[in-house]
């Protein structure tokens, strides 16, 4: 295995892994994804080893057994989100916002395979409009993937509104060629054992994890940076 990455790369590992098990973990998603050597880094540095696989799902009853364990290690608990910088007092649009600016960070946080489709997507289910914070579809797992963000605790009720969500798209969205539907739950904290009990009645495959975002700031020195458009227009004068 060593042998199949670049000397550089190995460098790289042997200097920032503490044992052989996580070294051999990043040689093979190294292999596997075709990281360079700046996002081998990032990776060892965001602490991958220890998020990947540790969300808490239903996949293992709810999708079949090929498909449910690569759903499993796609998701990572916490997600880290300190390619943001946000307001301390922050709101979902905002996060939203941001995480869509800074796309090409976020898919290479959500890891290889998911392909942007787009942001509060339109569905119509009888006479009520709805839409989803984001959505997603993941070439390896071939399947869309639905993303909900939350900006507090997870509450049971979480869970069933991305029910209805995954449901819908499996319905309305997706073909005979796609395998099912997942849900991604993002939220800011959440207790594990009420998380495990509120997936334990719901009838799509769900995973619930948390973020993490360091990089806040007060509101009176977030309204007195100047904003990209400034920055541009000062340059260009």
């Amino acid at each position: 295995m060593v042998k199949s990455i670049p000397w550089g790369h190995n460098q790289r590992i042997v200097y920032k892994c503490q044992s052989i098990p996580e070294a051999l973990f990043y040689v093979q998603k190294t292999m596997d994804n075709g990281w360079s050597r700046s996002v081998l880094e990032h990776q060892i540095d965001s602490g991958l080893y220890d998020r990947q696989g540790k969300a808490i799902t239903n996949f293992s009853v709810k999708l079949p057994e090929p498909q449910s364990d690569l759903a499993v290690q796609t998701l990572k608990n916490p997600y880290n989100f300190d390619f943001l910088t946000l307001r301390e007092e922050y709101d979902e649009k905002e996060l939203e916002d941001a995480l869509v600016n800074q796309i090409t960070q976020f898919l290479l946080e959500l890891g290889t395979g998911f392909s942007y489709m787009g942001r509060q997507v339109h569905i119509r289910v009888g006479e009520s409009d709805f839409y989803i914070d984001l959505l997603f579809y993941h070439a390896r797992l071939h399947c869309y993937v639905v993303v909900e963000l939350k900006t507090e605790k997870f509450k049971p009720k979480f869970a069933g509104k991305l029910n209805f969500y995954v449901t819908a798209v499996n319905k309305q969205m997706k073909t005979f060629q796609d395998n099912p539907t997942i849900g991604i739950l993002i939220c800011k904290d959440k207790d594990d054992v009420v998380a495990e009990y509120a997936l334990d009645d719901i009838s799509q495959p769900i995973g619930i994890a948390e973020y993490e975002l360091t990089k806040v700031l007060r509101e009176e020195f977030k309204s007195s940076l100047p904003t990209v458009e400034e920055i541009e227009n000062e340059l260009s004068e």
